[in-house]
């Protein structure tokens, strides 16, 4: 007797002709389409895309509350389709027609509050410097300097860096007769190397840096380099290339993406081998001046911040250790040349342009100096349309139009707005140096701007290339007499020819980011 059969078993003998045409009956699954596979992806990214910017506008709306209003970012890239990366401070200063001169946008991860025209700046800077006396970022140079040194520390630290450093340039003579005395003897080797030039066609850019640095250097060192010193040339270099880059649409791209670009091939890379170069020429200054270095005899900056290290080693809330020396020296090096240099360079050209501009300080030197002396810092009082000009050159090229960046230092109320702590500031001096409000011709050349009815001397007090307040630029009195004395000194000897015809000079800037700078052009210099 046969065991039933399961009803849920396959019997044994059944024919596989008929299994076959079974499934045969059953329809077949095609696979998608190309297409309809491509549909599918981009309606996924669509909606990706789609909650991402909902939460972008979200996150706008919950972080914005009273803050300064401004265009919507886009995910990741923030503003970077309203700001652009090639003349960030034009960009800025359009959205400001729109947004009004306090508004908010958002580079990358970093948001950022923008200040434009003499108004709004002031205010801040000025009549509410301790809340915004923080110092934001600048990744190129944040890469080097990492929160160390007088420029781009904060807190405690950039009080008493900034204290130590304005004390001692001034005891080493910065507004004084002895600075004075340092400069006039740059300017008699400076006068040597351009009646070298035997009126030949000849770019200004190094010979100009040579000078200037030199002045700074003796401050920093104790002494002067050689024109033709390699290392010292090596030097004005590595500071100028910088300066290009942070000016440049990858430097501004840098600026913003720092996390990733840090990762990715580019001229950022070449900048970061310069900056530390820098940095090792400075560590090798700071140590062969500890091994030299006398207590009782002060030779240079570096000595006394030396020494001041050696006094304050038991301290534990001292800042004076060797990052801050080397950063705070290379925040001094590279403020002392590249931003009187650049407006030297911008000066030449402007007088190459305006041959009568040349003519009147001509006839200004000659009256009140002669042929017979050297210039002096007094005379600039006799001299209303020289220091008039020179005041429009830093006016009008407005050197570092975005200002240093801020950040506020504490939760702070601010015309009517809300901004947290710890937000990015941007105090566009560039906004102030051309606000219509104070000049009446902002976009033109014009050393009437500085001039009275009387043809007398004015001050306006929206002139801050240096920046005001709290984080105004140490060096700022130095800058003012380099200035004076490089240009009489230059001028009183020379008149200037262009190698071109002078309507094809080109004096708009070459490259407008962290920095203003001028195009390349070469000068002849005529003996007078």
């Amino acid at each position: 007797m046969g065991l039933p059969q399961c009803p849920c078993q396959e019997p044994p003998n059944r024919d596989i002709r008929q299994l076959s045409t079974q499934s045969n009956a059953v329809p077949r699954r095609t696979l998608p389409s190309t297409m309809e596979l491509l549909d599918a992806v981009t309606l996924f990214l669509a909606l990706c895309l789609s909650c991402l910017m909902l939460l972008s506008m979200w996150w706008q709306m919950q972080g914005r509350s009273k803050m300064p209003p401004g265009p919507m970012p886009l995910p990741l890239v923030g503003n970077l389709l309203h700001v652009g990366t090639k003349n960030v401070f034009k960009a800025l200063m359009k959205l400001s027609k729109k947004y009004g001169p306090i508004y908010t946008i958002q580079l990358g991860t970093r948001r950022v509050v923008v200040l434009c025209g003499y108004r709004a700046v002031k205010e801040a800077l000025l009549d509410q410097g301790e809340e915004f006396g923080g110092r934001g970022k600048q990744a190129t140079f944040d890469w080097l300097f990492k929160g160390y040194g007088v420029a781009f520390s904060n807190g405690e630290r950039a009080r008493q860096l900034r204290r130590f450093s304005i004390t001692t340039l001034r005891n080493f003579g910065m507004g004084k007769r002895s600075i004075e005395e340092r400069i006039l003897d740059e300017a008699q080797y400076l006068l040597g190397a351009l009646h070298d030039t035997k009126g030949l066609p000849f770019d200004p850019t190094y010979i100009l840096s040579r000078s200037v640095s030199n002045v700074i250097s003796s401050v920093l060192f104790g002494d002067r380099f050689d024109y033709e010193d390699k290392e010292f040339l090596s030097l004005l270099y590595m500071v100028l290339e910088t300066f290009r880059f942070t000016s440049t649409s990858w430097g501004q791209l840098y600026d913003m993406f720092p996390g990733i670009m840090n990762y990715l091939p580019g001229p950022q890379h070449k900048s970061f081998k310069l900056l530390e170069r820098l940095e090792k020429y400075m560590e090798k200054k700071v140590k062969a001046n500890e091994e030299t270095l006398d207590p009782n005899s002060p030779r240079d900056f570096i000595d006394c911040f030396l020494i001041k290290m050696h006094q304050e080693k038991q301290s534990p809330s001292s800042e004076f250790f060797l990052e801050n020396i080397v950063m705070t020296a290379l925040s001094v090096f590279f403020g002392g040349t590249e931003t009187v240099s650049t407006t030297l360079r911008y000066s030449f050209l402007i007088l190459l342009k305006y041959p009568e501009i040349e003519e009147k300080i001509h006839q200004e030197i000659d009256q009140v100096i002669g042929r017979n002396r050297s210039p002096s810092i007094e005379d600039r009082s006799c001299m209303p349309y020289t220091d008039a000009v020179i005041h429009e050159c830093q006016r009008f090229y407005n050197i570092l139009p975005l200002g240093v960046s801020r950040q506020t230092t504490k939760d702070t109320q601010f015309c009517g707005y809300n901004i947290p702590q710890g937000t990015e500031v941007f105090a566009l001096l560039g906004s102030v140096l051309k606000d219509p409000e104070h000049f009446e011709r902002p976009e033109a050349f014009d050393p009437g701007h500085f001039l009275d009815d009387k043809g007398q001397f004015k001050k306006n007090e929206a002139f801050m290339p240096f920046s005001i307040g709290k984080r105004l630029c140490c060096g700022e009195t130095l800058a003012h007499m380099e200035l004076f004395l490089f240009v009489t000194s230059i001028l009183q000897h020379f008149r200037f020819e262009s190698p071109i015809d002078r309507q094809d000079l080109d004096i708009s800037a070459k490259l407008v980011g962290f920095a203003n700078l001028p195009r390349d052009y070469k000068i002849c210099l005529i003996p007078r």
